[in-house]
């Protein structure tokens, strides 16, 4: 075989995959979309009480089944997913921001700043996770707000260490050298070049992110401190199932869970195959 051959045997491998990774992210964009408009829609479905059907299993006419209150559970899912889709994206752009700002600052800010960042971010590495998400929901009162702080205040030491690696081959490169030498500040360099360069790294890591803050929002709302208990989120679903299981309503709590974790998947699907498609040496052929 020639290394002409080899290279279009390659060249044809990597646009096959290019072509699958964007079936897989645009499937999973439709099926994620699909989610909020449906949650949007069956908003005040989910808070629609009915006494006389009360702790249904699940059936053709209530796919999830009913709570103790008649309230079906297949809206009551879908409006929790999207609350925690809209919870979970917000804290994670918000942690995104905070390791892009950190991450260029630690580049052009000279060594001090760049020690600076590296401490914090080993010092919130180095925290129990769980335990500092925890106790800053509690200090902040709980409710949607403190939930997305608290996770957006808890995520981002991860991508800022990866940030900050990019940032600093950007800013050791020639052309960077030339603008300095022209006279251009920290503050152009950063706008000019770091930014753009770091632009796809920032839509990957939010993506990447989005599990995480999802998840730990519904740890939050399932021990109390999360979203207002009278908003149906996944958290809180889970939260007034467990008095039930042990009467045998089990799609209380399984189908929920269940649903977060294909929702989660699928975010986590986007994320990969946008990693891939950014850096495709990534991804193993």
């Amino acid at each position: 075989m020639t290394a002409h051959t080899m290279i279009a045997d390659r060249t044809g491998l990597l646009a096959d995959r290019r072509r699958r990774t964007l079936a897989y992210i645009g499937l999973s964009l439709m099926l994620v979309l699909g989610v909020v408009v449906a949650g949007t829609l069956a908003t005040d479905a989910a808070q629609t009480t009915s006494l006389t059907d009360r702790n249904l299993s699940p059936s053709w006419e209530h796919v999830f089944g009913t709570d103790r209150l008649g309230r079906d559970m297949l809206a009551r899912v879908l409006s929790g997913l999207r609350l925690s889709l809209v919870v979970g994206t917000t804290a994670a752009v918000i942690s995104a921001l905070i390791a892009v700002v950190l991450a260029c600052a630690a580049a052009v800010g000279g060594r001090l700043v760049d020690r600076a960042v590296t401490w914090l971010v080993d010092l919130f590495l180095a925290l129990p996770h769980l335990v500092l998400l925890i106790l800053l929901a509690f200090a902040l009162g709980g409710g949607t707000q403190a939930v997305i702080i608290a996770v957006a205040v808890t995520h981002w030491p991860t991508l800022t260490r990866v940030l900050r690696g990019k940032a600093a081959e950007v800013v050791s490169s020639d052309y960077v050298a030339v603008a300095r030498s022209l006279g251009k500040g920290r503050g152009w360099i950063a706008r000019r070049h770091l930014v753009p360069h770091l632009a796809g790294h920032f839509l990957v890591g939010t993506v990447l992110l989005f599990p995480h803050a999802i998840l730990h929002e519904a740890a939050l709302s399932f021990l109390g401190l999360g979203v207002d208990p009278a908003e149906p989120s996944i958290g809180v679903l889970l939260a007034e199932s467990m008095r039930y299981l042990t009467a045998g309503a089990w799609w209380l709590a399984v189908l929920p869970g269940l649903c977060l974790l294909v929702v989660v998947k699928l975010v986590d699907t986007i994320g990969e195959n946008c990693r891939v498609l950014l850096d495709p040496r990534s991804h193993h052929l």
